[in-house]
């Protein structure tokens, strides 16, 4: 599939996700999708579970992207995601893609933390 096209589905995500749009997550993910998330030792399988699980989110997150990047079939996105509680996470997805769409996501979460003073003589700060 073509980068352009691999790319607006990742777009596609984020716009859905912003706008809770459900329906629009059904275009961009394959139906056997596999979506694992290491920090909480989820898999979800399928996109009746994938819908079940979504749709049961009290809010879904405010995503801001920072960078996406791919090649192939093999794209990450870097975003913030604001559950809306004031609290942002740092996330990178990891996304397999086929045809076009989201096969495969690995996500992991970070909370964001003060970098300790005694590193600043070493760090350039962002």
């Amino acid at each position: 599939m073509s980068k352009a096209k691999n790319r607006a589905t990742i777009e596609g995500l984020v716009a859905a996700i912003n706008g809770g749009d459900h329906a629009v997550l059904d275009k961009v993910f394959t139906e056997d999708v596999v979506m694992e998330w290491p920090q909480s030792g989820e898999r979800i399988r399928g996109g009746q579970n994938r819908r079940e699980i979504y749709s049961r989110f009290p809010a879904l997150p405010k995503v801001t992207p920072r960078q996406i990047t791919g090649s192939g079939d093999l794209w990450v996105l870097e975003a913030s995601l604001d559950y809306g509680d004031g609290e942002p996470y740092q996330c990178v997805f990891v996304f397999e893609m086929r045809r076009g769409k989201i096969a495969k996501e690995v996500g992991y979460w970070s909370k964001p933390f003060e970098a300790p003073a005694w590193r600043a003589p070493w760090v350039e700060r962002m």
